[in-house]
């Protein structure tokens, strides 16, 4: 491969991720009018929907969304009525993130929407998205953890 070729859109794995993870904001998109909701707050209501009553830097681990974003997506969950943010009773410093009444019954009004989405990825089989999960994971872990801290294989 020539050196040049490396600068080229079709040699380029990042491209790829970037064009899926856009793809995949939009076909969310229908799916979530409903609740009127963003992908990014979805991905937090079904962190708080897995484990309500949150600290922030718990939610920053689980859906691994810089702190910064992550705050802008709190303030509008909370404006929308899903979400209330608390000082925790241990430590007055840590913020909780807690779903309101609003915030529990929308996971009911969720519940459908992975089918949904999954009714779109006709051309994967169960053994291909599997593998999927393991190598992102793994190219997750390459990616953004330092040398000596977990790895893919830690998340199996």
């Amino acid at each position: 491969m020539h050196e040049h070729d490396l600068l080229k859109l079709e040699n380029q794995l990042c491209h790829r991720f970037y064009s899926v993870s856009n793809a995949f904001t939009r076909a969310y998109r229908p799916l979530l009018k409903s609740l009127d909701i963003t992908y990014p707050q979805y991905l937090v209501m079904m962190a708080l929907w897995e484990q309500d009553n949150q600290t922030i830097t718990q939610l920053v681990e689980k859906c691994r969304i810089d702190a910064g974003a992550l705050t802008l997506i709190l303030k509008k969950l909370n404006q929308k009525g899903f979400i209330e943010i608390k000082s925790s009773q241990q430590d007055k410093r840590v913020k909780e993130v807690v779903l309101t009444k609003k915030g529990l019954t929308a996971k009911s009004d969720a519940v459908n929407i992975p089918k949904q989405l999954l009714c779109q990825l006709q051309n994967l089989d169960a053994d291909e998205m599997g593998q999927l999960k393991v190598l992102i994971d793994k190219l997750y872990c390459e990616l953004a953890m330092p040398q000596g801290k977990p790895t893919a294989n830690d998340y199996k």
